[in-house]
């Protein structure tokens, strides 16, 4: 498998090309559509996969979608975020509203995604918002704005809940550690190393 981060795009938000061989999905969205034809070459993409449903992981979703004919994958819980400014924080920041389209298919916990050689198996860690999810895929784990490298995300906004975020990196902490985690913001690092700088929220 092999993991391109197309960072940062706007926002400082990390797009992930995930291949297997000629097989490809996109993990959130804030690279050009440029950025992305670029990565990806001559592999197929399949799919954009979403973390989670704030404005900055989906910035050029739209753009991505209609340049490549995939669909737009989002856990069932968010899946009116992205038509939403006040869901999805656009109108928090900006003062205004900002819709996207709607995904085509919603994610539910454990679901497994098969992309032609890709395989990605879907966690719901609410606490950051309603619907996030992590995808794991072999020895990586895409965390979203769940748990960076050293923080988690923040709970203030709509959907947002402390308790529920402590549970969830509880249950990130039953994952081997050695897992290789790719954050929506920042670098990646261990999960154990992730897990060891924010043992004040455990």
């Amino acid at each position: 498998m092999e993991i391109r981060s197309l960072a940062p795009g706007g926002f400082a938000a990390n797009t992930y090309l995930v291949c297997e061989g000629e097989d490809a999905v996109l993990i959130d969205c804030s690279a050009s559509v440029s950025a992305v034809r670029e990565a990806l070459g001559s592999k197929t993409l399949h799919a954009v996969l979403l973390t989670h449903g704030h404005f900055d992981h989906m910035l050029t979703a739209d753009a991505v979608r209609e340049a490549f004919h995939v669909p737009l994958y989002l856990h069932e819980e968010d899946a009116d975020y992205p038509t939403d400014g006040e869901k999805n924080a656009y109108a928090i920041f900006f003062g205004m509203d900002r819709a996207y389209g709607a995904a085509s298919h919603t994610l539910h916990h454990g679901d497994t995604l098969t992309f032609g050689a890709l395989s990605l198996t879907v966690s719901h860690v609410p606490g950051h918002t309603r619907g996030c999810v992590t995808f794991r895929a072999g020895d990586a784990l895409f965390t979203g704005d769940t748990l960076f490298a050293a923080g988690v995300g923040r709970t203030d906004l709509y959907g947002g809940d402390t308790d529920k975020l402590l549970r969830s990196l509880k249950s990130l902490s039953a994952l081997p550690r050695s897992l290789r985690i790719y954050p929506g913001h920042g670098e990646d690092a261990t999960l154990g190393a992730a897990l060891d700088r924010i043992t004040s929220y455990m």
